[in-house]
């Protein structure tokens, strides 16, 4: 059954009252499959994140050789001005006190004293002066080294951002040739599962999406870079502009006449943004990543937007800046939708699906995931970069939560503690739950998890994880607490009652070999942690019991 939303997408992406046009350009034939692209996009992302790691970790070092560069040149400094001192002192001094072992005399042998303590006092204050001397030649040294430093560090972070453009570069280059079909099985390729309810909302918009890049293939339509839509005056043959209520061409897109109907034409870079967004479904949401087992809300979208060929920054402010502001009557998909949390500014954000439809992952979803969205206002347009930044909506006070429920006073801020919707611990109806294997199951965004991580194990063993436990019900928890009491936490707390706890068997349950420290060093690429109770010396030792994300 197609909801509201859907309709919405498949009426934005379909029929629009414009003037008619013939069709667009001829496209290539459907010759790249998709898993290759996908592929082969995901491992230039990869390249370019590890080239604009490398260049912020030269900047790093360049700024710390600058600063080091000026402390050693202000120590050259006031080493300098203490040899300055000392010499103005000597010079202005008599010529016995400058040089005192000339006023010894046979005549005066009681003086030999004086003036023996006189002659040390200037060979100590000379010995110091040399050692000023040698203090500002060694800074002076140290500054020259530092600036040396500093420069060859700083033409690393330049050879880094030049290797991360050329990444972004052919990435486009392949993503401009990137024929609609292709695009329509890559966003399909997500085999992590979700909820039954969240899987129906998440199969419709990609339904619609598909539909969408059907309807391009029959129109023969082969959507045009960013770039060929930027002057509304001057479009690719067979396009005109799409134009808001106004009269005013909407930028960014065009439109193309086909079948007595006109159909919206996206840019080439968000058609592939938006199907690697889609081709992410299900994955967990994973506070501070950006793939490819898990993400968060702007980890997402700057995945999704390199993967168009388009690099874009890694925080929510930096993503709003290298946009244009959209009003809300103007929204295309693919536009950033931002939402902001009272006193924090920007706190989610997740690529426009038309209706009120948002793809994003947020923490409220646990995974990446297709939701509803009712304030559409704070959004921009990427691929229409703004001429100069535009500044923030509201200011940033506080650390990014993705939409994260905000905790009840006095209770825990873990995943484990927030009910599901009114569902308790232990008592979350099967449709909510995703399995892992013919009789186990979990929360959905662990279940993908689970998978991935599962997958890397089995690459390391030979074999799949071994588990005897995961999601408990209330009742399940009441048998094993009686049967178990001293190591089984009371019913209706435990984490396997809210599906974020297994237990392994199969070598994880024995500390010590080498199946357990595979999961100490790899779970937590995966977001799966040994609490800290269950470890070797913890208060309750259990080698085979791990749990997702960070719970109490």
């Amino acid at each position: 059954m197609l909801t509201g939303a859907t309709l919405a997408v498949l009426l934005l992406l379909g029929v629009l009252t414009q003037p008619p046009t013939e069709a667009g350009q001829v496209p290539q034939a459907p010759t790249d499959d998709a898993h290759a692209t996908a592929a082969t996009l995901a491992e230039a992302t990869a390249r370019h994140r590890d080239a604009l790691a490398e260049a912020a970790a030269a900047d790093t070092r360049a700024r710390q050789a600058r600063d080091a560069g000026t402390a050693a040149l202000a120590d050259a400094a006031a080493a300098r001005s203490a040899v300055g001192t000392r010499a103005a002192a000597a010079y202005k001094g008599t010529p016995a006190q400058r040089w005192p072992v000339g006023r010894l005399s046979v005549d005066a042998p009681g003086a030999t004293a004086d003036v023996l303590h006189a002659a040390g006092l200037v060979e100590h204050l000379t010995d110091d002066r040399d050692a000023e001397v040698a203090r500002a030649a060694q800074a002076a040294v140290h500054a020259a080294r530092f600036t040396d430093e500093a420069a060859a560090a700083e033409d690393a972070a330049a050879a880094a951002r030049t290797r991360a453009a050329a990444v972004l570069a052919e990435v486009h280059d392949l993503v401009a040739t990137l024929h609609p079909g292709t695009s329509a099985r890559w966003a399909a390729l997500s085999t992590s599962p979700a909820s039954a309810e969240q899987q129906e909302r998440n199969a419709a918009a990609l339904a619609g999406w598909q539909s969408y890049l059907d309807r391009l293939v029959a129109a023969d339509v082969t959507p045009p870079t960013a770039a060929e839509l930027t002057d509304a005056d001057d479009l690719p043959r067979g396009l005109a502009p799409l134009r808001a209520g106004s009269g005013d061409p909407v930028p960014g897109v065009a439109t193309a006449y086909a079948d007595g109907q006109t159909l919206t034409v996206l840019p080439a870079e968000t058609i592939a943004a938006v199907s690697a967004a889609f081709a992410q479904l299900g994955r967990p949401y994973l506070a501070g990543q950006s793939g490819p087992d898990g993400y968060d809300c702007a980890g997402l979208t700057a995945t999704a937007w390199t993967q168009a060929g388009l690099g874009l920054a890694g925080d929510l402010a930096g993503q709003w800046a290298q946009g244009t502001p959209v009003p809300s009557g103007q929204l295309q998909v693919g536009d950033l939708v931002f939402s902001t949390r009272a006193g924090a500014g920007l706190d989610d954000v997740g690529l426009y699906l038309g209706g009120t439809s948002v793809l994003s992952a947020s923490a409220d979803r646990w995974q990446v995931a297709v939701h509803e969205v009712g304030d559409l206002s704070t959004a921009v347009r990427v691929t229409v970069p703004s001429a100069t930044p535009t500044p923030l909506p509201v200011p940033a006070a506080g650390p990014v939560t993705c939409s994260a429920p905000p905790q009840a006073p006095g209770t825990a801020a873990s995943p484990a503690e927030a009910a599901w919707g009114g569902w308790s611990n232990g008592r979350i109806p099967a449709d909510q739950l995703c399995g892992i294997g013919p009789s186990h199951r979990l929360r959905c965004d662990a279940a993908a998890a689970y998978t991935a991580m599962s997958a890397a194990y089995q690459g390391a063993f030979g074999t799949p994880l071994c588990i005897t436990d995961s999601y408990r019900s209330f009742g399940a928890q009441v048998d094993a607490h009686a049967r178990k009491p001293r190591i089984t936490a009371v019913p209706g707390t435990s984490n396997h009652g809210w599906g974020l706890a297994v237990d392994l068997c199969g070598g994880v349950n024995v500390f010590g070999t080498a199946q357990t420290a595979w999961m100490q060093l790899n779970a937590g690429h995966f977001g799966w942690v040994h609490p800290d109770w269950a470890q070797a010396r913890g208060q309750n030792p259990e080698p085979w019991h791990w749990e997702y994300g960070s719970l109490a």
